[in-house]
C-alpha cells in the first residue's frame, strides 16, 4: 500500500470501494511494527482502533460519516483520552488511567477520526529532542542517528514513517513547529486561545497549545477546523466564531512580508539553511510578494523571558504531582515531607526537576519583581513590537531552528546550549500568534530543511491559504 499525504486521497479511494477503514487500519499497525526501533510509539490502541475503524467504514457506507472519517490520527502522550493510559513520557504518571477525555479528542471522535495510539514525547512536553523520555529517545526516521525534535517528537516521527496520516502534539516554545521541521512535515501552533486546552496535561498554561502535524496543509486546516472553537470546560479558548478554513485554502491577492534581518543573519544559523530561506524568499519575490528585511532589537531577550515564564508555571502546574493525590508514590517514607521528597525525586527526570527548580527559584520571595515580573514586561514589549509590525506587513518570516537535526546524545549535557535552539520559535509562542513551519526539501546531508511564517492573531485563514500557495 501506497504512503497518503491527505485525507482528501484516502476518503476518495474508500468512496469508490478501492479502500476500507479496516484495511487502511491494518496497514499502517503493520507500518508501526517495522518501525518500532524509532519508538515513536508509547502505545498503539489495537482494540479500541479497530472498534473505530469498523464503526466508521459503517457510517461511511451508510452516508453519516462525519468530517474526518477516514483519517486515522496519533495523539502525544500528555492528552488525555478516556479509559486510556496517558504519562507525558514521565515515571510519575506510569499506568495512571485518564478518566475523561481532552477536548480536542472529543471533537476528533466526533468527526468520526480513529485514534491510534499515543505518542512519546520528552517528559511533560519539556525538551527540544525528545530525549528527556522515560521510555527513551525517538529517532528521526532519516537518520536513526539524529533527533527527531522535541517535545513532539514521537508525533512528527509517526507521520514522517507512515505510521499514522497525522497526529496532535502540543506546542510550548516550539514543540510543534520544531519536530516538523526536523522531520520535513508541517507543523501548526494555533493562536493561544483557539484551541482548547481542556484535558492536555499542563506545562505552561499561558503558552500551551495543541496543534496538528501533517503531511498537507489542508488536513492541517480541517483539523484546525474540528478543534478550534469555545469550549465550556476551558476559559482561556476564545468565542470567536470559528471560520472554515479547509474552504479557505485560496490565496487572497500578494502578500506584504517581513522578514526578521536579526534570525537570517545569525551566526548560528546553519549556512544550508540561510540558503534555502533567501533562495524562498527570491522565490517569493518573483511571485509578486512584497518582502522587507525589517529589525528585531528584542531577539536576546526571547529565550530568556520564555523559560523564566515557562519554568514559573511549570513549578505550579507540577506541585499537584507529590505522591499523594495521584502519581507515582514512594513505597518507604516514613513521614509525609520524606514521601513528597521521595515520590518526586524518583518520579521527576532531570529536565523537568531543573525547570522546577528554576520555576521556584524565580517566584521565590526576593527574586519574583528581580526575574518573573521582569520576564513579563519583556513579554508585554515583544507583544507590542509584533503588532507593530503586523500594523504593516501580513505574514512574518524566520527560520524554525537554527540548525538541521543533531546526533542524539550530542546536546543533552549542556542545557544551554538545548534552550537556544528555541530562539527562532518562541517568538510567537510569547506573543500569542499563530505560527507554521514548511518545508522546504532537503540539505545535501539529506536532512529535512524548513521556515516559519508568522501571522497576527486569528489569521490561521490567511496564514494556511498562504501556505497552500507556498508549497504548490
Amino acid at each position: 500500500m501506497k504512503k497518503y499525504s491527505s485525507l482528501k486521497e484516502i476518503q476518495a479511494l474508500i468512496s469508490q470501494g478501492a479502500l476500507t477503514l479496516p484495511d487502511l487500519l491494518a496497514y499502517y499497525f503493520k507500518q508501526i511494527e517495522e518501525h518500532q526501533h524509532l519508538n515513536a510509539f508509547n502505545e498503539v490502541f489495537f482494540y479500541s482502533a479497530e472498534v473505530q475503524a469498523k464503526a466508521v467504514q459503517e457510517k461511511i457506507n451508510a452516508g453519516t460519516a462525519g468530517k474526518l472519517a477516514g483519517m486515522v490520527i496519533g495523539i502525544k502522550d500528555n492528552i488525555c483520552y478516556k479509559d486510556h493510559v496517558v504519562t507525558a513520557s514521565s515515571k510519575m504518571l506510569e499506568g495512571f488511567v485518564s478518566p475523561y477525555s481532552a477536548t480536542v479528542v472529543q471533537r476528533l471522535l466526533e468527526e468520526d477520526a480513529v485514534i491510534i495510539g499515543r505518542l512519546n514525547c520528552d517528559e511533560f512536553a519539556m525538551g527540544g529532542s525528545n530525549e528527556t523520555s522515560y521510555f527513551g529517545a525517538v529517532k528521526n526516521a532519516v537518520d536513526h542517528a539524529l533527533v527527531p525534535g522535541g517535545s513532539s517528537g514521537g508525533s512528527a516521527v509517526a507521520v514522517q514513517a507512515d505510521m499514522c496520516l497525522s497526529a496532535l502534539g502540543t506546542d510550548t516554545g516550539g514543540s510543534v513547529r520544531q519536530p516538523a521541521a526536523f522531520c520535513g512535515q508541517i507543523g501548526l501552533k494555533p493562536t493561544y486561545g483557539r484551541i482548547s486546552r481542556y484535558g492536555v496535561i499542563a506545562y505552561a498554561s499561558s503558552f500551551d497549545q495543541v496543534g496538528p502535524i501533517t503531511s498537507s496543509v489542508d488536513d492541517a486546516a480541517l483539523l484546525l477546523q474540528v478543534l478550534a472553537g469555545a469550549d465550556d470546560n476551558d476559559s482561556t479558548v476564545s468565542p470567536i466564531e470559528v471560520p472554515e478554513y479547509s474552504a479557505l485554502l485560496q490565496q487572497d491577492g500578494k502578500k506584504k512580508i517581513a522578514v526578521l534581518k536579526e534570525t537570517i543573519e545569525n551566526d548560528a544559523l546553519d549556512p544550508e539553511i540561510k540558503a534555502a530561506i533567501l533562495t524562498a524568499i527570491d522565490d517569493l519575490k518573483a511571485d509578486g510578494h512584497t518582502v522587507d528585511y525589517v529589525s528585531f532589537d528584542l531577539l536576546d531577550y526571547l529565550v530568556p523571558a520564555y523559560y523564566i515564564l515557562t519554568a514559573a508555571e511549570a513549578s505550579s502546574n507540577l506541585s499537584r504531582y507529590d505522591g499523594v493525590h495521584y502519581g507515582h508514590r514512594n513505597m518507604e517514607a516514613k513521614s509525609l515531607n520524606e514521601l513528597y521528597k521521595k515520590s518526586r525525586a524518583e518520579g521527576f527526570g532531570e529536565e523537568v526537576k531543573r525547570r522546577i527548580l528554576l520555576g521556584t527559584f524565580v517566584l521565590s520571595a526576593g527574586y519574583y519583581d528581580a526575574y518573573y515580573q521582569k520576564a513579563q514586561k519583556v513579554r508585554r514589549l515583544i507583544r507590542e513590537k509584533l503588532d507593530e509590525l503586523f500594523a504593516q506587513y501580513d505574514l512574518i518570516l524566520s527560520p524554525v531552528a537554527p540548525t538541521t537535526p543533531f546526533k542524539i546524545g550530542d546536546n543533552m549535557q549542556d542545557p544551554l546550549v538545548m534552550y537556544m535552539a528555541d530562539i527562532f520559535t518562541v517568538l510567537p509562542s510569547l506573543s500569542g500568534n499563530p505560527a507554521i513551519a514548511l518545508p522546504l526539501g532537503n540539505n545535501t546531508d539529506g536532512l529535512p530543511l524548513s521556515m516559519q511564517f508568522i501571522a497576527k492573531h486569528f489569521e490561521e485563514d490567511k496564514l494556511l491559504a498562504f501556505s497552500q500557495a507556498f508549497l504548490k
